[in-house]
């Protein structure tokens, strides 16, 4: 599957950049701007490329169809976001039942414009203990892969700073629908 990915991403004039680590063996993969459908797509194939296995969370209406099974295989999570529940304890529990587990998580939560990203990723990595890889796609230079490997301190707007300011410069399919800094307006202005 590697080299067919290669083959895509280069048909397609794409490249890569970074890695996960082969040190780490679990980690949660933020994967940002989060603004297309194509975003999995290029995303997907980047990973293959890599030989990076991923699992993703995805609403469980995408299981629902035909393509349910697609889903499954390609490494899809059912989350229910009408239901009232801890996600962050069920997903920071899948890595004691795993040897490698690489969850990705897209902050944004959706591929609209949104006020401020949801924080679970994070908390999910503190408890279970595993770094963040920060995944990007950048669609003005064409290239998809991975940044730096962040340790959660447990002080979330310290650790927000180095994830913010390495995505201030990729720019997403549509990149109207991305924004860093609603979230800290907030804090900053102390309200």
């Amino acid at each position: 599957m590697k080299y067919i990915a290669g083959f895509i991403l280069r048909l397609i004039g794409w490249k890569v950049s970074g890695s996960v680590p082969a040190h780490i063996k679990k980690c949660v993969i933020i994967a940002a701007p989060h603004t297309s459908n194509w975003d999995f797509v290029i995303a997907r194939i980047v990973y293959w490329r890599l030989g990076v296995p991923v699992k993703f969370l995805i609403k469980r209406e995408a299981f629902d169809h035909p393509l349910g099974g697609l889903v499954k295989a390609l490494g899809g999570i059912p989350v229910d976001r009408k239901k009232s529940n801890n996600l962050v304890e069920q997903v920071a529990e899948l890595f004691d039942h795993y040897d490698v587990l690489n969850v990705i998580i897209t902050p944004e939560g959706t591929r609209r414009l949104v006020s401020e990203w949801k924080k679970g990723f994070y908390y999910i990595a503190l408890r279970a203990n595993v770094p963040i890889v920060i995944g990007f796609i950048d669609y003005k230079r064409k290239v998809g892969g991975f940044g730096p490997v962040l340790h959660p301190t447990g002080d979330f707007d310290a650790d927000f700073e180095i994830i913010k300011a390495f995505y201030r410069d990729k720019t997403g399919r549509h990149p109207e629908k991305f924004n860093l800094s609603p979230m800290y307006d907030k804090v900053d202005s102390g309200s």
